[in-house]
């Protein structure tokens, strides 16, 4: 088998032989009507051709998200309940405070422990 009988281009899973085509030369930009051209399909009767490069191209969206303000709009006319909210910042403060006493408490355990044990 040497390079002049047998062509490098295979599908990694069925082993077919592939075939690269050359594309035709066509003003690619999205503007332009008909810039991406559809290949033409074969008859019914006659298999598919293993081809590179005739796929219909990936349109990618260049969108940017929206602001924030458009976003949290949906949210502005939500009354507040004063008691929910008092019940929410209770449990975040008692959260932090558990936090704080845990580290302190990790602290004092790290300090205890780089001391050394001192014989009289």
């Amino acid at each position: 088998m040497s390079r002049e009988t047998q062509h490098g281009l295979r599908c990694p899973h069925c082993e077919t032989p592939l075939t690269l085509v050359a594309a035709p030369d066509h003003d690619h930009s999205p503007a332009t009507p008909g810039a991406f051209p559809v290949p033409p399909s074969p008859p019914a009767d006659t298999p598919a051709p293993n081809v590179i490069g005739i796929a219909q191209p990936i349109r990618v969206r260049d969108e940017t998200p929206p602001p924030v303000a458009e976003v949290l709009a949906v949210y502005a006319g939500r009354s507040k309940d004063p008691l929910t909210n008092a019940r929410g910042m209770a449990r975040v403060r008692e959260s932090l405070e558990r936090g704080r006493s845990a580290a302190a408490q990790r602290r004092l355990a790290q300090r205890a422990a780089r001391r050394t044990a001192r014989s009289a």
